[in-house]
């Protein structure tokens, strides 16, 4: 097992914490370092694609996960696999995809970790029909503070914890998924602009049904009439018999695709991180007039699709010397009013508003701190060194919470605690149930401390 002192950040570079990293290379490693992790305690991490603080533990432990990344077993009639946490939901559909199975609830980028989707309840392009990641999820191996190892199954006050728990009821080590069960190695796309946030909503409400993935890039910096427009994209899988001739030559196989035609024409990073005032605003024009108004049918294979934060970041630039904060927020249906007047307020601030992502939730896992629920959900990345951030984040935490939504924990860096619980309503259960399990604090993290979870 290798150990050594390390800053960390989370994936938007901000706010870095120094631990003692060790890279545990077996579950008796494992054991031995929680046993062992001191008053600071540890904290389980993967590649290091939560955007906040979730997996930094200053003065404490990490323990990287991504060593114990085998696969045991793979069923290729059932599509059930069993693996260890460590394991990069990239890997796992480079082996599934030619047995004819895909990654449930797969998220926008192939680098999390099997454990790291379970730990923050990853929510993919298909929520809306096919709910988060721990909904596939029919057991996992868990790592409690005393160093025993559990079987944990859905249905319990366990499971229910760990799902979207955020890695503070221990560690997983392993885990049981099912599969997608899929024909072909395409997907048949639909793209469209819709003219104003209004617009966006009906199309989501009235079509969302008919694909299973779907998300829309929104415009947050234009203003007046055009406020909220955006490019809508959906996509079904393509059976393998309803592909034209040369499609069907091309086998099942994962292989990330190139970044799409155009993006060329977008600076890798602007001057302060981030897309800010006029060339903000000209580059999120460019990208709306690129976009065709209406597109059907367009053959996309699984590994382009499925590759919007692994490459390098483009219409936005990088985050900057400062790093980015993303801000994720959910707001019920029936709540749209909410989720207008935040739209508004960003592009009337100008704010620098990149990689905005809004879409349509479905029926929310069972984690007590699961982030999805049924509404809408509108992701964006904001410079950590805009004046004033601190302010605006926390008006908009405010809006948000009196419509009855909550922010997602595993992109949070700033949120106040005396919000989570009205955020997260099964909060006494967590930390009651977590007070039982680990009274020594032996998992703990920068965000656990922060908001006292």
């Amino acid at each position: 097992m290798s150990v050594d002192t390390v800053s960390l950040t989370g994936w938007g570079r901000t706010a870095p914490t120094t631990a003692l990293r060790f890279r545990p290379r077996s579950y008796e490693e494992a054991v031995a370092t929680v046993r062992g992790c001191g008053p600071r305690g540890s904290i389980a991490r993967g590649h290091g694609r939560a955007h906040g603080d979730a997996a930094q533990n200053a003065g404490g432990s990490v323990l990287d996960m991504t060593a114990l990344n085998r696969v045991r077993t793979i069923d290729a009639r059932s599509g059930v696999v069993v693996c260890e946490a460590g394991l990069g939901l990239h890997r796992l559909a480079e082996l599934l995809l030619p047995l004819g199975w895909f990654v449930p609830a797969a998220p926008a980028s192939r680098r999390v970790t099997v454990g790291g989707a379970i730990g923050s309840d990853a929510h993919g392009l298909d929520q809306h029909l096919d709910g988060s990641f721990s909904r596939h999820v029919q057991e996992l191996e868990l790592l409690t503070a005393g160093g025993e190892l559990r079987t944990v199954r859905p249905g319990t006050e366990l499971f229910d914890a760990t799902a979207g728990g955020l890695g503070l009821t221990g560690v997983i080590l392993s885990a049981t998924l099912r599969c997608r069960r899929v024909g072909s190695p395409w997907l048949s796309v639909d793209t469209e602009r819709a003219v104003d946030l209004d617009d966006l909503l009906a199309r989501l409400c009235s079509g969302d049904h008919r694909y299973r993935y779907s998300s829309a890039w929104v415009d947050l910096h234009a203003r007046g009439r055009a406020t909220g427009r955006a490019v809508l994209t959906r996509a079904e899988h393509v059976p393998r018999d309803a592909l034209p001739a040369y499609a069907r030559r091309v086998p099942l196989s994962f292989r990330p695709g190139p970044l799409p035609a155009g993006s060329a024409l977008v600076p890798r990073a602007l001057p302060g991180g981030g897309s800010g005032g006029a060339a903000g605003g000209l580059l999120s024009e460019v990208r709306y007039r690129a976009a065709p108004r209406y597109r059907v049918g367009e053959l996309q294979r699984l590994g382009a699709f499925f590759q919007p934060q692994d490459g390098p970041r483009r219409w936005g630039g990088a985050p900057g010397r400062a790093g980015s904060v993303r801000y994720q927020f959910v707001v019920g249906h029936g709540r749209e009013e909410a989720l207008r007047r935040i739209v508004g307020r960003i592009a009337q601030r100008r704010c620098p508003a990149s990689h905005a992502v809004l879409k349509r939730l479905g029926a929310g896992g069972p984690g007590w701190l699961s982030f999805p629920v049924p509404g809408w959900t509108l992701a964006f990345d904001l410079p950590a060194a805009l004046p004033g951030l601190d302010r605006f984040l926390d008006g908009l935490d405010a809006e948000v919470a009196a419509a009855g939504g909550r922010v997602c924990l595993a992109k949070d860096s700033r949120l106040r605690p005396e919000l989570l619980a009205s955020m997260y309503p099964r909060l006494a259960e967590f930390r009651e149930l977590r007070a039982g399990l680990d009274p020594g604090g032996a998992f703990r993290s920068d965000l656990s401390r922060r908001l006292s979870l």
